[in-house]
């Protein structure tokens, strides 16, 4: 997440997790996006693919394109997504307005076929969520230190989802994506986001 303090007490006077610096973009995101539990099969999609594009780079350089990737993904539609052919990837490969790289656009097509697998058998919803027994899990770090960079069932869910035929989904990304989407409460306890994030859980 790019921390660089544990803890940050902004202008308005609201202590905030340090990764969300002072960008007003990145404050907002932090405010309204990060960590809130995130039910809906299409946004679950759309996060784990900027996650991936993100490998390398930092999630602020991702959000600030994110726009142009929605218009260049066809607002990450997987039905479409899926049935992109090699002039639709060249096109991409000179969007300027994404990330241009190989590899990850011709990921996106094939994550997007085996999330339609998915979505059909049981909702892909209803698969992440169900490694979480339905829920968050809510931690109580009080220090960047302690937040870990992947833990064991970000791990499991990495292999499961690459044997299911996704791919930049390692277990570093998907420990980014479940802080993202609220599978697990990531917000440092003095945040003021920790306690309002918890009690959007199902």
């Amino acid at each position: 997440m790019g921390w660089e303090h544990s803890l940050i007490t902004h202008e308005d006077g609201i202590d905030r997790c340090g990764w969300s610096g002072t960008a007003p973009d990145y404050v907002t995101y932090h405010d309204e996006e990060w960590g809130v539990p995130e039910y809906d099969s299409r946004a679950l999609f759309e996060k784990l693919l900027l996650d991936g594009f993100q490998a390398g780079l930092s999630w602020i350089a991702i959000l600030r394109k994110r726009d142009n990737f929605r218009a260049a993904f066809d607002d990450f539609n997987p039905v479409v997504m899926a049935r992109y052919d090699e002039a639709k990837r060249a096109d991409l490969m000179q969007d300027a307005g994404i990330v241009r790289n190989r590899l990850k656009i011709e990921s996106s097509v094939t994550n997007a076929q085996a999330y339609l697998e998915i979505e059909a058998a049981q909702g892909f919803d209803t698969y992440l969520w169900d490694f979480m027994d339905g829920k968050p899990l809510v931690n109580r770090f009080t220090r960047l230190e302690d937040v870990p960079a992947a833990t064991p069932l970000a791990e499991k869910i990495s292999k499961d989802l690459k044997k299911r035929g996704f791919r930049f989904v390692g277990p570093t990304i998907v420990y980014a994506f479940m802080q993202a989407v609220g599978m697990v409460n990531d917000h440092l306890v003095q945040c003021h986001r920790h306690e309002p994030c918890k009690k959007l859980a199902r």
